[in-house]
């Protein structure tokens, strides 16, 4: 096999660089060599559980580890006495349910049901769910009332049933990444996450829907709904834990995002979206799209809600090498005098900017914080999205090879066969260079948050989505209001960045959720709940509850 000097030529244009007729003739005898050890390569068809060699870490040197675990401090909320109608039982904060389930006014096993009977009413309407697993349901909440019968109590967690995104492996169930190919794939074990969970007293009610490959709200059998809005998606990738949630479908539910999978399907259901630091909870058990990306983390109505899933979740796993065992500390009580909140002034201007985006930040002022206008550097940001579809491309790589990829259901120019395909076309040279970009914007967060400690905004903040994704920083998003558009497009990647979608032409209108970010160092999950909590009081929008859901 050799290769002429036009076909060298032609491939230059593709990867945008230029060669000499002398460079493209020195070429032409050694690269067959290079082409048929790549193909060879391709001949090994890796399982989706295998990770590079290349561990990301998202700590810098000089980074300070939290203290060692002491005891959780949660508030302690009067809830009253549980309520009489059915769907205000379904709605409540996972706090009042587990208070009212340690008072013994309220069963595992009741509840259980109260959601079962809820998701067979409403869920096929959003279609947010792939499988109902009601018997293994039923089972757990009957194992936990039995505990309570005995006096026994497993946490803030037991009884309470959830969602989980239909990435995690449960036993006997089937986990189908929301996509043709393994549709009818069934799960050998469970997932870290739900060992955990379990242990934590958790009822598993069934797999919510993941947009296919975790992207998207659009799976092997439909779409997913935005409860407030029926015409539109729930966006995704988590569509089906926001929907669920956000429908009072489940207590809460568990999500991952690579790129926007939590915080963007919060911002358009109106949940509460927890994306913990990079490594901080287990991915074993769960498909891998990006290894240096992914994280787990929980989908709530409220705000501490998302601590107490978290709290159960957290902790180190050998079997997942991006795991970073480190503690979990929280105090509801922590003072907050003398936070340094920090924004950044670009995100409050242009067409974009909404009144409840500025109401949310003249809220945050009225908590007393000393605020501070923040800066980043002026770096290529965007361009770190060919990391993602690199690591995806990698992960999936036989389906496209295989031509597999023509039966997923979504083919446009922003889905992921054509950029699966479109990412072999940008060299290992460029892969090299944004890692070293990747660092250089983990030098510039650092930096950030070593000048404020909590960082406020807009879901789409300047450059954040993307800067705190690549970084590891953890991010909370909690609603922050209402407002009225149009129905929204869909979620795209077609230009090489997150595209969320932008409100139609159409003149009818919708009142729908609009919420707020909270960004802050590694690990420092706890700080994002107390502000959050606060900020979530103030604004007091969390209780809202969606039409479809009543």
């Amino acid at each position: 096999m050799e290769f002429d000097a036009e076909t060298i030529a032609a491939a230059e244009r593709v990867m945008g660089v230029q060669y000499s007729e002398a460079e493209r003739a020195l070429m032409q005898g050694n690269l067959a060599p290079q082409v048929q050890s790549a193909r060879k390569r391709r001949e090994l068809d890796f399982p989706n559980d295998l990770a590079p060699a290349t561990r990301f870490d998202p700590r810098l040197p000089g980074f300070r580890a939290p203290a060692a675990q002491r005891p959780l401090r949660w508030s302690e909320p009067d809830p009253g006495t549980l309520p009489q109608g059915d769907e205000d039982i379904a709605f409540a904060p996972v706090t009042h349910l587990a208070h009212w389930i340690r008072s013994g006014e309220l069963t595992s096993r009741r509840l259980t049901e109260i959601y079962l009977s809820r998701i067979e009413a409403i869920a096929p309407s959003l279609e947010c769910f792939v499988t109902v697993s009601a018997e293994r349901a039923r089972a757990e909440a009957d194992a936990m009332d039995a505990l309570s019968r005995a006096g026994a109590s497993l946490g803030p967690l037991h009884g309470i049933p959830y969602a989980l995104k239909d990435l995690f492996d449960a036993a006997g169930i089937r986990t189908t990444w929301g996509a043709e190919p393994w549709a009818d794939r069934i799960a050998d074990g469970d997932s870290a996450v739900v060992e955990r969970l379990r242990a934590a007293g958790a009822v598993l009610l069934g797999k919510a829907t993941v947009g296919a490959l975790a992207y998207g709200d659009l799976w092997f059998g439909g779409k997913t709904r935005n409860p407030w809005n029926l015409n539109e998606g729930a966006s995704g990738s988590s569509a089906g834990s926001a929907a669920a949630t956000a429908a009072g479908l489940s207590a809460f539910a568990i999500g991952t995002e690579t790129f926007g999978s939590i915080t963007s399907p919060s911002q358009r259901c109106g949940t509460t979206g927890l994306r913990p630091t990079y490594g901080r909870v287990s991915r074993a058990g769960g498909m891998a799209l990006c290894w240096s990306l992914d994280k787990v983390g929980p989908i709530c109505r409220r705000v501490e809600d998302t601590g107490l899933v978290l709290a159960a979740i957290n902790g180190g796993d050998a079997r997942d090498p991006g795991s970073i065992d480190m503690p979990f500390n929280h105090d509801a009580g922590t003072d907050l005098k003398g936070l340094r909140m920090g924004w950044l002034p670009a995100a409050y201007e242009g067409e974009d900017v909404t009144e409840v985006d500025r109401a949310a930040l003249e809220a945050a002022r009225c908590l007393g914080f000393e605020m501070i206008e923040a800066r980043l550097p002026d770096l290529p940001y965007d361009s770190l999205v060919a990391t993602l579809y690199a690591e995806a491309a990698a992960s999936f790589e036989q389906l496209t090879l295989s031509d597999a990829d023509d039966t997923l259901r979504r083919q446009d120019d922003g889905a992921w066969p054509n950029a699966f395909r479109k990412a072999r076309f940008l060299s290992a040279v460029d892969h090299v260079q944004l890692d070293r970009l990747r660092r250089k914007v983990m030098e510039a967060l650092d930096a950030l948050f070593r000048d404020v400690d909590v960082l406020i905004g807009p879901f789409s903040t300047g450059p954040m989505l993307i800067a705190s994704n690549f970084t590891g920083h953890p991010c909370l998003h909690l609603p922050a209001g209402f407002h009225r558009v149009s129905t929204r497009s869909e979620l795209s990647l077609a230009e090489g960045r997150l595209d969320l979608g932008a409100a139609t032409d159409s003149e009818e209108t919708y009142e729908v959720p609009h919420g707020v970010s909270l960004w802050a160092g590694l690990f420092e999950e706890s700080l994002l709940l107390s502000v959050g909590t606060r900020l979530e009081a103030l604004l007091d929008v969390a209780a809202r509850r969606p039409t479809l859901a009543r």
